[in-house]
């Protein structure tokens, strides 16, 4: 059980400094613009991806949140990172920029895993994990 705790809390905690933070931190600047437009997408397209990857990332870290809505978050990081690597590689070719985002859908598919299998267990062993 505390195995599992941690394996979920690091996975999520990845996932929120590479969706929440870092995004947060670095949205706005003249390099992530550049970013953008050098993909094909206009710079609004920009602001609101930043956006809905930070209030995704709280969401995946706040406990007790519905567990649809986790769900949903779950879904739109997933297709982030599948179209973020086709396209990278349909404009640039196929290189380590590419293969990042599939990187961590890989992690995000482990705290995706943890969080179903926490969910899983009975709470009374939420409580005694709590205890000791």
């Amino acid at each position: 059980m505390k195995r599992l705790k941690v394996i979920f809390w690091i996975s999520t905690g990845l996932i929120f400094l590479f969706q929440g933070v870092m995004p947060a931190l670095t949205g706005h600047t003249e390099m992530a613009r550049e970013g953008i437009r050098h993909l094909g997408y206009p710079e609004y397209f920009g602001i609101m991806l930043t956006i809905c990857k930070v209030l995704g990332a709280i969401v995946l870290i706040m406990p007790k949140l519905p567990k649809r809505l986790k769900e949903w978050t779950y879904a739109g990081f997933t297709f982030d990172f599948i179209f973020a690597a086709g396209i990278i590689y349909a404009v640039e070719g196929l290189h380590a920029a590419t293969l990042f985002p599939l990187i961590v859908l890989f992690v995000l598919m482990i705290s995706y895993c943890s969080f179903h299998k926490l969910e899983e267990m009975p709470k009374t062993m939420h409580y005694e994990t709590q205890k000791m």
